[in-house]
């Protein structure tokens, strides 16, 4: 699948409709921040869905945290992730997502993608790390609307397939460190619901009635 953020430019999707249809590829509008980037299998995408108002910043300049801290955490998580399996990554300034580090042999390549969507201080959508990726399916589009960098995955660094469940192992592990929580699996949303006694989606008319205040980060 191919997502379209706020911020998507229809040339960065390099093939026609139909030519995306023979590869069993669909596009798919969002409402997450950022230009147009590809979701499918070997990836671990991860949704959280946090309220930022109860999580308290280590900045000093506000109480809570921002959009931004919160997207340098989730860009953390992913260091740390790929840090477990001797992938050593970073960020890059002025850019959003997790890139490996230049070496001799290899550029710098993009190998976790960010895109969220704020509401309210409510958080949706996320991050995509491409694990045993299929990496073909990039060029199809130019990611993220950065065409002078490649794209990467654990796969291909280590050149050797990974195991999955040990990358979500890492990565729960890793939000549960810097986000300073537990975490716990369950099996679907609705076991998810009990936990929190709350429903998972708000009525569609409570959301009309509170005129959310949305922003966007990529």
């Amino acid at each position: 699948m191919i997502t379209l953020g706020r911020n998507a430019k229809p040339q960065n999707v390099l093939v026609s409709t139909d030519q995306l249809a023979k590869r069993g590829v669909e596009i798919w509008e969002c409402d997450r921040g950022g230009d147009v980037t590809f979701h499918g299998p070997g990836q671990l995408v991860a949704y959280p869905i946090f309220d930022l108002h109860g999580i308290p910043s280590t900045q000093g300049t506000r109480k809570t945290l921002g959009a931004i801290e919160y997207v340098r955490r989730l860009e953390e998580v992913l260091i740390r992730t790929c840090a477990a399996f001797d992938i050593p990554t970073e960020r890059v300034k002025g850019l959003t997502g997790v890139w490996t580090q230049e070496r001799e042999s290899k550029p710098q390549a993009k190998i976790a993608a960010i895109g969220v969507h704020i509401s309210r201080g409510v958080t949706s959508h996320g991050f995509a790390l491409n694990v045993n990726t299929d990496l073909n399916y990039f060029n199809l589009i130019v990611p993220c609307g950065i065409a002078s960098k490649p794209v990467t995955s654990m796969e291909r660094e280590l050149g050797r397939k990974v195991d999955f469940e040990q990358v979500l192992a890492a990565a729960a592990r890793s939000f549960a460190e810097v986000f300073e929580t537990e975490v716990e699996f369950v099996s679907n949303l609705d076991d998810l619901g009990r936990k929190l006694g709350v429903p998972m989606r708000p009525p569609a008319e409570l959301q009309r009635l509170h005129n959310e205040e949305e922003s966007y980060w990529a």
